[in-house]
């Protein structure tokens, strides 16, 4: 689960779906729970891509960065767990000339972006990519979030993606649906209070309903969202996927691929694109 091995370069390209997973724990691939059950054979459902480009609720930035390294380091970005943990290692590859492409598309939409040649992989990239791809020598980027970007910021930045996935790309948003630290019951598996079921359960119905307006406005209209998200970065990566699905579309409906919940309250809900 440790290794990758270099991609074919004839891997054939094909439109790709966009995810946006929850990752949830670091420990997630020794958690015999059903959201790493599903990431497992969730890789297996998808094209193949010719790259991924994840964006990681670990990773802000005042302008958006793009890994640019062709062999990205794996970041233990946690502290206080197993010594196992920060053993692991995620060795894809990186891919300078698509860092550069995504730049391109990027500077076209008005933005200075910025390649990060230094930066590896956080925990919200190779965590679910463990599961989902353990060998598959797929290249892997990440693209930065905005620092103090707005829901809409991202949607923005998004829609900027959307011509890669016509180029094989899989655009993967890493995040959170119901992400409260404070809340989590780290030692045992009691059943979700009732304010997180009821915003996954708000999120979903506007993820499937294509209901861009009320999702930019979640923090309003959400039920206990403040509670669910006291700070945003989990969630924000939900809207550039919401963006990159979109395209020129002002909105499109996505599709519940999984629901579930660890440690009590931290929500794993997982939601795709163009399947």
């Amino acid at each position: 689960m440790t290794q990758a091995t270099k991609a074919s370069p004839t891997t054939p390209k094909t439109t790709m779906p966009v995810l946006f997973l929850s990752h949830g724990s670091p420990t997630l691939p020794f958690d015999d729970v059903p959201a790493r059950d599903f990431l497992m054979r969730l890789g297996a459902r998808l094209p193949r891509p010719t790259a991924i480009l994840c964006v990681s609720a670990h990773w802000e930035a005042e302008t958006p960065s793009i890994t640019a390294s062709p062999a990205p380091s794996t970041i233990h970005d946690f502290h206080g767990f197993p010594a196992s943990l920060y053993e692991l290692q995620y060795d894809a590859p990186g891919d300078p000339d698509l860092a550069a492409r995504i730049a391109t598309l990027l500077e076209a939409g008005g933005y200075t972006p910025f390649l990060n040649t230094e930066r590896g992989l956080d925990h919200g990239a190779w965590n679910p990519l463990m599961l989902m791809y353990p060998q598959s020598g797929i290249p892997v980027l990440q693209l930065s979030l905005i620092r103090r970007g707005k829901p809409a910021d991202h949607i923005a930045l998004g829609r900027l993606l959307a011509p890669l996935r016509e180029e094989g790309v899989l655009v993967m948003a890493s995040g959170g649906a119901v992400h409260n630290l404070r809340a989590v019951e780290w030692g045992g598996r009691t059943p979700p209070p009732e304010w997180a079921t009821g915003f996954d359960n708000w999120l979903r119905s506007r993820i499937e309903a294509g209901d861009f307006p009320a999702l930019i406005d979640y923090r309003t209209q959400a039920p206990d969202a403040r509670i669910a998200h006291p700070s945003e970065d989990h969630l924000m990566p939900l809207f550039v996927a919401l963006g990159a699905a979109a395209a020129d579309a002002p909105v499109i409906p996505g599709q519940s691929l999984h629901a579930s919940f660890t440690f009590g309250s931290l929500g794993m809900a997982s939601y795709g694109w163009g399947f």
